[in-house]
């Protein structure tokens, strides 16, 4: 069901008169909205624990990861607590957790809901997985075939057809090409200038939209890339004695994002019956960054994990010690957002998420 006018309308008021203010639950501006399932690509910020189950060191099944979580369990989460994909899930009205497809204990009601495919370390990029041992966006796409397969057995076809045709799908996978492959490793900066990397970039990401598109997706909102020159590890290793944000590395992902938007508003017209949503997830995030303290945070150029500067996955560990309020932090670790910023993030871009694909 389409949202009307008025419904947008009041959509957008309700945003106004919340943005300045941190609320601790999810927005949901779906009541008239039915949507069966979310289902999620990409890296860390929507892998839901599927790097439990391969032979990686990019995993986050050990605390303190998930010391906020349901009884201070780490599920494989790259937070401290809930993910982005939880709080997208919820705030779409579907379920409260967003369920790791590789978790042998998965349910067949988690299946029509929506899983998640996403694993931390990938990228648009084939070679980014290559270097972290992830799975890449090629094998996620398989494994989302395998899925339809095993959904058709669950419902049925035609059930199926309806449950992929009305889902969300969330993308988000470019931060590990320009943090790792591009700036750290850099295997690619020796091959392409800027424009060439993210021309290459944004036609990886408009061609696996095309292909889930072709397997039954038809309301698909893609993550920019964040700043990642502001990422604590980021400003340790290349920021200088003051840790300042790498203005390098953002630009390179400003101009990724501007080409990406571009090319998804092309794609959006030629994809019949179909909504393709850029989400902005650099804007947001400077904002916070700029004004931490309108969003009740204090730190924001470091991890709430050990030092805060280059803790992340294994060095974030059991002997790492953690800050005293992690809700006072933006980062969680090195690399990835607190549980609050998470909350914060997602009533940020839902409205405008909302009415891209409704």
């Amino acid at each position: 069901m389409l949202l009307s006018v008025t419904n947008v309308i009041l959509v957008y008021y309700l945003f106004s008169s919340i943005s300045l203010c941190y609320s601790e639950k999810t927005l949901n501006l779906l009541e008239n909205v039915s949507i069966p399932a979310v289902i999620t690509f990409g890296d860390s910020y929507l892998d839901q624990g599927n790097n439990n189950y391969i032979d990686t060191i990019v995993k986050a099944n050990f605390h303190p990861y998930g010391k906020d979580f349901v009884d201070g369990k780490p599920t494989g989460r790259f937070t401290d607590g809930k993910s982005l994909a939880d709080f997208f899930v919820n705030a779409l009205g579907v379920k409260e957790y967003l369920p790791a497809y590789l978790d042998p204990l998965i349910q067949y009601q988690d299946l029509k809901t929506g899983v998640s495919f996403a694993s931390g370390g990938s990228g648009y990029d084939p070679i980014t997985p290559t270097i972290t041992s992830v799975i890449p966006l090629s094998s996620q796409l398989e494994m989302f075939k395998q899925y339809i397969g095993k959904l058709n057995k669950i419902v049925g076809k035609d059930a199926t057809e309806n449950i992929l045709s009305k889902s969300v799908y969330l993308i988000s996978a470019s931060t590990n090409d320009f943090f790792i492959s591009y700036s750290t490793v850099p295997v690619r900066r020796v091959q392409y200038d800027v424009p060439t990397y993210n021309k290459m970039l944004v036609q990886l990401a408009v061609n696996f939209v095309k292909e889930i598109h072709k397997l039954g997706a038809r309301k698909i909102a893609v993550l920019s890339g964040p700043p990642v020159g502001c990422l604590p590890v980021q400003r340790t290793l290349s920021g200088g004695v003051l840790r300042k944000c790498v203005d390098n590395d953002n630009n390179a992902v400003q101009l990724f994002n501007d080409m990406l938007k571009q090319q998804l508003k092309f794609l959006e017209s030629n994809l019949l019956q179909s909504r393709v949503a850029f989400v902005d997830f650099y804007n947001p995030l400077m904002r916070i960054i700029e004004n931490p303290h309108q969003y009740g945070l204090e730190v924001t150029d470091k991890g709430c994990c050990g030092t805060g500067g280059i803790e992340v996955v294994f060095l974030c560990n059991k002997l790492s010690p953690t800050c005293h309020d992690d809700s006072k932090f933006l980062f969680w670790d090195s690399i990835h957002l607190s549980e609050k910023v998470c909350i914060i993030f997602v009533n940020q871009v839902l409205p405008d998420l909302v009415n891209s694909l409704f």
